[in-house]
């Protein structure tokens, strides 16, 4: 599969943490542990009207900390906070090392996409989630303008 889902789970039974399909297949089963829409939370205060009007959607907990969001899931037995940054960094650590293995080597550089409409703190955010996962965020482009570069890429094979 191409597209891996942006979600990030601990099981119930042992607290594994699960990413992507993962996660999402268990969603129904383990909704109040299983985080989506981190973009969502990544670079806004907890203040902010889009964050106050999210939580009131999630079956996970937010709770402020230093007027920043941090998502409340239980490990095994204990409760942990995470950062949005934490939490984007998990899906990036994935896709690294699944690029790692498609590609047989370590990576160390990447190039990293968001929505078009994030301010430069959401920017900001996003580039410290590549640092906690171990990469070097060479560049953050536009969702849509990776969408045309990966359409242009697919032309060229032709």
């Amino acid at each position: 599969n191409r597209i891996t889902p942006s979600y990030v789970a601990f099981s119930h039974e042992n607290g594994e943490r699960l990413i992507g399909d993962a996660a999402k297949n268990q969603l129904t089963i383990n909704p109040e542990n299983t985080v989506f829409d981190a973009k969502r939370l990544i670079g806004r205060d907890f203040n902010d009207k889009t964050v106050q009007d999210d939580i009131k959607l999630w079956p996970f907990k937010v709770h402020d900390k230093n007027n920043k969001p941090h998502v409340v899931l239980k490990v095994g037995k204990e409760t942990k906070q995470f950062a949005p940054e934490e939490i984007s960094a998990m899906v990036l650590t994935k896709m690294k090392e699944i690029a790692e293995s498609y590609l047989g080597k370590e990576v160390k550089n990447a190039v990293v996409t968001v929505p078009a409409y994030f301010n430069d703190a959401q920017r900001q955010a996003t580039k410290d989630a590549g640092t906690i996962a171990g990469l070097n965020v060479v560049r953050i482009i536009n969702e849509p303008t990776a969408a045309a570069i990966a359409y242009g890429l697919d032309k060229k094979e032709d």
